[in-house]
């Protein structure tokens, strides 16, 4: 010991030597989804046919700091897990007229001083660890040390906008991702729902999305985006992801979860519930004005239809039922015209998006090739409609204050129409209040 400091392991020869025998070779079982390669591969195809003559360069990334040394779960790009079918941390793929050549830090294993020095890749450090080769049989491409990778992945503006455009189109693999993904959630639902008086009696929230992200790690990668867990006031906030507050017995609670499987995709369910098991008068009024937008919105998706119909189908509905109750300071024709829009007051997000690796799933497509395009075949979207009527918003009356309802279901449009892929889990209130009872 020099100066009352343990000595440097790097400068101990006997040490190094010691660590360099004795091991046997660990299970390094490939964390590959079945079917994910193939798919790739066509993927990969579908991208050659968009740019062809182009090189596109994209890299996994590489997880973000948490605080100091730490750092937060490693989640892959997804337009890279979508061309390469894997999630390796640090990784780059070089793409070409669908060819492709991966590239990858190498593992460290034993024989190598950075096999128990290297905290980021050493085997003894982050656990066992495929090699460039174990990964190249898997995925049916070149995968070679990153240091030989010569070019600068910068980002490609144009190639992203392709990408997210082309990933609107699920293939049947895909749609299978997010089937699973879809059958993941509802389970994890009623996971959650049978936690309320748990709940109730203490941990609060805290403990309701502790109980779904459990479950959504235990079976797929975790959640695909943080949960949501609002219980009476806190449902009106429309990204209520704090969740540190109490589980009010007689109010709302509404959740807005989904489960990110292993390949990546992830779905994105919403249902309000009562935490009481049944709804009040007031909490059934707004609740059942939204299953009318919602089953709207659901009726207008199909091929052929413009994305934006079932977002107009939707808020129709809200408008009508708004004024009904008195609460629109114009006429329903003005509050829907481009010029009023009064009554987003109570709902100013958008009401569906595209599903898929992404939660809010290519965005970065070009507005008329997303807002501005028909559905088709292969499509996965959300319709989400919902009421937020704030505690203290005073144009509302007092009995309506404070209830915050959203009703979100995924769904595939297929060429006969659409199917929701998430039906599994009722939408009217007395649907609601049976199947807790069930769960």
């Amino acid at each position: 010991m020099r100066d009352g400091r343990p000595p440097r392991l790097s400068e101990v020869p006997a040490f190094t030597a010691y660590m360099n025998t004795g091991w046997d070779i660990p299970d390094r079982t490939l964390p590959v989804v079945p079917g994910a390669a193939e798919a790739a591969a066509a993927h990969r195809a579908r991208l050659a046919e968009a740019l062809p003559g182009r090189t596109v360069v994209l890299a996994a990334g590489r997880a973000p700091v948490r605080s100091n040394d730490t750092t937060y779960g490693f989640r892959a790009d997804s337009d890279f897990v979508w061309t390469t079918g894997c999630a390796i941390e640090d990784a780059v793929v070089v793409l070409r007229d669908g060819e492709a050549v991966l590239y990858a830090p190498p593992p460290a294993y034993p024989g190598d001083p950075r096999f128990w020095s290297d905290a980021r890749h050493g085997e003894l450090w982050v656990g066992a660890a495929p090699g460039l080769d174990d990964w190249s049989r898997a995925l049916g491409v070149p995968v070679r040390p990153l240091a030989e990778l010569d070019l600068e992945a910068g980002e490609d503006a144009e190639a992203r906008r392709v990408l997210a455009e082309l990933r609107m189109h699920k293939d049947d693999w895909e749609v299978e991702q997010l089937r699973q993904a879809v059958d993941r959630t509802v389970e994890g639902f009623a996971a959650v729902v049978r936690e309320i008086p748990a709940a109730v009696a203490g941990p609060g929230e805290r403990w309701l999305q502790g109980t779904f992200d459990r479950y959504a790690r235990a079976y797929g990668n975790g959640p695909g985006y943080a949960s949501i867990v609002g219980s009476g006031p806190h449902a009106a906030t429309l990204h209520w992801e704090r969740c540190d507050g109490p589980v009010l017995p007689d109010e709302l609670l509404l959740l807005d979860l989904g489960v990110e499987v292993t390949s990546h995709y992830t779905a994105d369910v919403t249902r309000t519930f009562p935490a009481s098991g049944r709804f009040s008068p007031a909490q059934r009024q707004v609740h059942d004005l939204v299953e009318r937008a919602h089953r709207a919105g659901l009726a207008a998706v199909g091929p052929g239809r413009p994305f934006t119909d079932f977002h107009h189908a939707a808020m129709e509905v809200i408008a009508h039922g708004l004024a009904d109750w008195g609460l629109l300071p114009v006429s329903v024709d003005e509050a829907l015209s481009d010029d009023g829009q009064h009554h987003r007051r109570y709902l100013v997000c958008g009401i569906g998006h595209h599903l898929g690796l992404d939660v809010h799933d290519c965005a970065r497509a070009r507005e008329e090739s997303y807002h501005g395009a028909l559905l088709a075949p292969g499509m996965v979207l959300t319709v989400e409609p919902g009421l937020y009527f704030h505690a203290h918003d005073l144009t509302v009356p007092p009995e309506l204050r404070g209830i915050g309802v959203r009703l979100e279901d995924d769904l595939l449009v297929t060429p006969g129409g659409a199917r929701v892929l998430s039906e599994a889990l009722p939408l009217d209130a007395a649907g609601v209040e049976k199947w807790m009872a069930q769960a």
